[in-house]
């Protein structure tokens, strides 16, 4: 243990100057060392040096930087560059000098990264244009390798006109121009369309400058939408309105052209800075209506598809772009208000006569309803006077009813003419719109289209037989129902109604008549045209005249069955008639 504290004691104090091993002095030593490291090349860490490849294997290559040791790099950091050989002169980025194991750490893809940052910073300041290598796409554009940083470049930036494969660019080498770089996360944006723009900005001037109107040019098919198609001129776009493409109906851009398609155009319009330009396609092909039949005229067939449908009517092609136009009205013989998807839909193949042709403006009127018989050309055969027929309800004015005998056949029943004993004031107290009813037919106009109708003409006129009843002087049991401007409303037999003066109302104690009351009633005037009866109760008492026969009775009974008929009068004419068919057969019994 002693001698083990004196040895490291011994070693410790040593002195390995004056010890003379090589058989050099230590002056001698000193000149070599200082010879030796003048032969090394100083370096820093963090600071990118140049190397020469001195070995290359599968796995690393070895260069050397005129250091104690040299670098070793991984292979793959020169995968850029598959040539590498012996000799070459790299550049690297020193990352250590010594490691733990004395070993010198450099990186060859740090030192490309570093440079590459700096000059792509310079090309920016400088707008130089360079070459890069377009790696992979990517969402929204392309990532290109520009001096071994990785750039991204918009699908926007990379041609003038829109890209609809990106895939195309990948693997091939393109000239850029460094349009943006973010310093804080090192991103680089680099463009191609930025190089041709100012090419295409130099053709765009010479060809605005030599614009014309009706000018013809070749144009490329740069985008479609709903409402036209852009073309690109040669660096200009100009945009073909869908009505532009074609003389015919059109319903998409892409029933006529293509992207990519190349077309000759002709120019209609432009602004004065000649930034919006106006084409067409359609003016390149003679106009449809040149070509049409010199024949064709006033009063023949044609044949077409329905292309449009409005409310008002279809428009028929006959032949393309060539269009007639079916009104509404032009479609049946009815002259009730119908659309015209009522007739026909798109697409349909229809058969129609010309109406009317003005080859100048280019329009035409067409009819389908000329291609069947007009039913106005035999009414008097199918719908004689006097002759009774079954109608539909259609519409009501204030004057009276509107009903279809058959399609294209209306007639007017006129409110006089629905009742013989109702009093109507409105069309609808009567009937409502789709009843279907019996008519009589009174009168026809077939000059002016109108046929004159009637109901209550189904039976006879009550009133010829309510004149030999209610004739003046005659007295009946009524009720007073209501009053009206201090007059009575008097309900009389068999659905009768008479009106009593207020002078007339006076009873013979004096007092007034009432409501619901029931009095016998002496009528004092009869008119059989405008279906008025008067009557008076004071008359009765006053003139001392007699009941009449038919009417004797028992007040409250007479008054019940009075107030029962008015109340159960129906609207048909059949219904008010009941009460007349078993007066007359009443009268044909006393007559006996």
């Amino acid at each position: 243990m002693a001698d083990r504290k004196i040895t490291e004691q011994g070693t410790a104090d040593f002195n390995w100057e004056v010890l003379d091993l090589d058989g050099y002095s230590s002056i001698e030593r000193s000149e070599l060392s200082d010879k030796y490291e003048a032969t090394l090349t100083s370096i820093n860490e963090k600071e990118v040096i140049p190397g020469t490849v001195v070995l290359v294997t599968k796995r690393e290559v070895v260069i050397n930087v005129g250091y104690k040791s040299e670098g070793v790099v991984a292979v793959s950091e020169f995968r850029y560059n598959p040539d590498l050989k012996v000799g070459d002169v790299v550049d690297v980025y020193v990352e250590c000098q010594e490691d733990k194991n004395g070993q010198l750490i450099i990186s060859h893809k740090t030192a490309r990264m570093h440079k590459a940052w700096i000059r792509v910073n310079d090309v920016l300041r400088s707008g130089e244009i360079i070459t890069g290598y377009v790696k992979c796409r990517t969402k929204g554009g392309l990532i290109v390798d520009v001096f071994g940083l990785e750039a991204f470049l918009p699908g926007s930036q990379i041609d003038v006109k829109p890209i609809r494969d990106y895939d195309i660019y990948v693997g091939k080498n393109m000239e850029f121009k460094v349009v943006k770089i973010n310093q804080e996360f090192r991103n680089v944006v680099v463009s191609h369309k930025a190089l041709i723009e100012a090419e295409i900005e130099e053709q765009k001037k010479h060809i605005i400058s030599g614009l014309e109107k009706g000018q013809v040019l070749e144009g490329v098919v740069k985008n479609i939408t709903s409402y036209g198609v852009f073309i690109d001129l040669g660096g200009v776009d100009g945009l073909i309105h869908i009505t532009d493409l074609s003389w015919g109906r059109v319903n998409h851009p892409e029933e006529i052209v293509e992207l990519d398609q190349k077309l000759n155009v002709v120019i209609l319009d432009f602004d004065d800075d000649k930034k919006r330009i106006a084409l067409g396609l359609k003016q390149l092909q003679p106009h449809p209506w040149d070509a049409l039949n010199a024949e064709l005229k006033v009063g023949d067939k044609v044949s077409g598809k329905v292309v449009v449908l409005a409310d008002y009517g279809a428009f028929i092609e006959i032949a393309p772009g060539v269009e007639g136009l079916i009104h509404v009205s032009e479609m049946s013989w009815s002259q009730h208000l119908r659309s015209a998807q009522d007739f026909m839909k798109i697409g349909d193949t229809v058969e129609a006569l010309v109406l009317t042709l003005d080859r100048e403006e280019r329009k035409m009127s067409l009819g389908i309803k000329q291609m069947m018989p007009d039913p106005w050309d035999s009414i008097e055969a199918k719908f004689a006077a006097g002759t009774k027929h079954k109608a539909k309800v259609r519409n009501f004015t204030n004057f009276g009813v509107f009903v279809e005998l058959e399609e294209g056949v209306d007639g007017l029943i006129h409110i006089s003419d629905l009742s013989w004993q109702k009093k109507i004031k409105h069309p609808s107290e009567f009937c409502k719109v789709g009843d279907e009813m019996e008519v009589v037919v009174l009168e026809i106009d077939r000059e002016n289209r109108r046929i004159s109708l009637g109901h209550k003409q189904l039976e006879e006129n009550p009133w010829d037989v309510f004149e030999t009843i209610f004739g003046e002087g005659s007295v009946h049991q009524g009720t007073i129902i209501e009053t009206k401007d201090k007059s009575g409303i008097v309900a009389l037999p068999y659905g009768v109604e008479g009106l009593c003066p207020a002078k007339h109302l006076k009873k013979e104690d004096g007092s007034n008549a009432k409501v619901e009351e029931t009095l016998d009633f002496k009528v004092i005037e009869f008119n059989k045209d405008s279906k008025k009866i008067v009557v008076s109760h004071t008359r009765t008492f006053e003139d001392g005249a007699e009941k009449s026969a038919p009417t004797k009775g028992k007040k409250g009974t007479t008054a019940q069955a009075v107030k029962a008929i008015n109340q159960n009068t129906e609207k048909s004419t059949l219904g008010d008639l009941d009460a007349l068919s078993a007066l007359k057969d009443k009268m044909k019994g006393e007559g006996k």
